[in-house]
């Protein structure tokens, strides 16, 4: 990847979902990139309850999510890894292959940044990139920002012109909030299928109804798909 302002968007992505790409585009706008690289993580310390996907299969839903977005790459890097999924890791190897905090743009929802005083290497990492936080439902910017006091001198509006300094900074902006309904093992109604159909890409719901993930049936909408 060549471009000069790298946007990163990791996560466990069990499955990846539409308010991912919504993320994903605010951050574009709101701060000019040229490129997104998704990262499906290995081991998400932090995640309470483990993937209902194995990596690989997480791994290929995100790169058919992003397969008509010739802007959006997905790297394998902490899959190859393996163990623990460490952000601090993970933007230290974008850094050893000649990339600047000046080019890195890390892209995270409200709700995580809330709690991430507890991610592993706090607070240098936030050397390492820009951090552009996205208003998720459940978490307000407000509240996100009261759970990390100590970061309020570095935490700013989405700027108006794209930032060229090599100083940490933390960027607020925001995407469409969607209510994400979980899959479960009991895929319910037609019209709650439909409904979690319309939460991810058309082709992820494809391939997880051909592959049986998440309790998904053997056919979407009531009709077979064939792909």
């Amino acid at each position: 990847m060549k471009s000069a302002r790298l946007g990163i968007l990791g996560g466990t992505f069990d499955p990846i979902h539409v308010g991912h790409l919504d993320a994903a585009d605010a951050a574009s706008a709101a701060m000019a990139l040229e490129e997104i690289v998704l990262i499906p993580a290995y081991d998400q310390p932090l995640r309470v309850i483990d993937p209902r996907a194995t990596a690989y299969q997480r791994f290929a839903l995100a790169v058919l999510a992003v397969a008509d977005r010739p802007e959006c790459h997905v790297s394998e890097v902490e899959l190859l890894r393996q163990g623990r999924s460490y952000t601090e890791d993970t933007l230290r190897r974008f850094h050893a292959a000649g990339r600047r905090t000046s080019q890195l743009f890390f892209i995270l929802g409200s709700d995580a940044f809330a709690g991430i005083a507890a991610w592993h290497g706090y607070p240098g990492f936030l050397e390492l990139a820009h951090f552009v936080v996205i208003a998720r439902p459940g978490v307000s910017m407000e509240e996100a920002t009261r759970r990390t006091p100590e970061l309020r001198a570095r935490m700013s509006p989405a700027p108006r012109e794209p930032v060229a300094s090599d100083g940490c900074r933390t960027d607020f902006s925001r995407s469409r909030a969607h209510a994400r309904r979980l899959l479960d093992d009991d895929p319910g109604t037609a019209r709650e299928r439909e409904a979690n159909d319309e939460l991810v890409p058309p082709a992820v719901a494809r391939h997880i109804q051909k592959h049986h993930l998440y309790g998904a049936v053997d056919s979407l909408h009531g009709e077979d798909e064939r792909i």
